[in-house]
């Protein structure tokens, strides 16, 4: 990503444990890929293009990474939410953390009903507290 190399680990969890993985796009379709495990997206995306730059420039990043990173962030975000099971707006960390642990109750609890991986659901813009 922007000229940088990452690796994407697939993890082998023991039985009914969690495991997250804060990677980008890439790394999660390689993951959806290569996984045999029962895998749950969700995508973490800022409230806006412009409040994604104030807080690449609040960290200090250079002018050309902040233009590239903010022309790849609109793709990601297009790409991601094809295949992402939820989407989280990251407009307010207390809120956001609240959320996504919502969803991932709810997709343990979706599971444990019907005793098999959570499907993978269809692609569509919803708000941003439904699951997917």
């Amino acid at each position: 990503m922007l000229g940088e190399y990452y690796g994407t680990p697939i993890p082998e969890p023991p039985p009914r444990h969690d495991v997250v993985l804060e990677i980008d796009v890439q790394g999660a379709r390689q993951v959806l890929a290569r996984s045999d495990a029962t895998v749950f997206c969700v995508l973490l995306v800022p409230p806006s293009a412009e409040e994604q730059e104030l807080r690449l420039r609040g960290r200090g990043d250079g002018e050309d990474h902040i233009r590239r990173r903010l022309e790849l962030g609109q793709r990601e975000i297009e790409a991601g939410r094809a295949f992402a099971d939820a989407v989280v707006i990251n407009d307010d960390i207390d809120r956001a953390v609240t959320e996504l642990a919502a969803i991932v109750e709810r997709a343990r609890a979706r599971e444990a009903r019907v005793g098999a991986p959570v499907e993978r659901a269809a692609s569509s813009d919803e708000t941003r507290d439904q699951d997917r």
